[in-house]
């Protein structure tokens, strides 16, 4: 079997698998690997009307995938906006930044800049998003990514993953405790342990001056 008929195997059984899958985050993690092996499928050198593996251009350059990790974003009322900065992005045609919108992920692709194919994949977003109504921009050096809001609520974070990090950071204190001094004393150590250089100075001067405060009251 050749490279082009086990790629194309591949994909009419993720087809398959998508048609019965039920659980949504399943389907959608098939529709994106869908989506990958049909844009590999249209890179490789050429097919033959039978499906089999033409000799390719030998000019034609070979792409190699990475993931884009960086991007900005803001929001307003009606879009989540991520802004991912790649430099003479707007010097390749239009088809090749392609963007796949799900109803709680997003996947750009821009293939061909830099001999490769340049991948953004953002699963769980933060709230539901309208597929349909979503797209992006080419400008110059930057790919703007629209996702239209389900609702005008806003959004915290871009990813429910974000949401439960900085959730698990945030100092708690505890107020069913019957030793409040303990509670205050625990949210201390968690924030100093937690903080940067600039909040562990702070942290540790008010404790210096707390005991000194206390010391000098003892020896009254």
């Amino acid at each position: 079997m050749s490279k082009v008929e086990e790629f194309q195997a591949d994909l009419e059984e993720l087809k398959k698998l998508e048609s019965v899958a039920v659980r949504k985050r399943v389907k959608e993690a098939l529709s994106i690997e869908i989506r990958k092996i049909e844009t590999f499928l249209k890179d490789l050198h050429g097919t033959s009307s039978t499906g089999t593996e033409v000799k390719a251009n030998a000019t034609r350059p070979q792409y190699c995938t990475v993931k884009i990790q960086n991007y900005a974003w803001d929001q307003s009322d009606k879009f989540v906006k991520l802004y991912v900065t790649l430099p003479n992005v707007q010097s390749l045609p239009s088809e090749q930044v392609k963007t796949n919108f799900l109803e709680k992920s997003v996947e750009l692709q821009v293939v061909g800049l830099e001999n490769k194919i340049q991948v953004l994949t953002i699963k769980n977003l933060t709230y539901p998003i309208k597929p349909q109504e979503s797209y992006h921009k080419v400008k110059n050096d930057t790919v703007t990514v629209f996702l239209k809001k389900d609702s005008t609520k806003h959004w915290p974070y871009v990813t429910e993953i974000e949401k439960k990090v900085k959730d698990s950071r945030t100092p708690k204190y505890d107020e069913d405790t019957s030793d409040p001094g303990k509670s205050l004393m625990n949210l201390m150590k968690q924030m100093y342990d937690d903080g940067d250089d600039e909040m562990k100075r702070t942290i540790a001067k008010a404790w210096t001056e707390a005991r000194e405060k206390q010391s000098g009251e003892m020896d009254l």
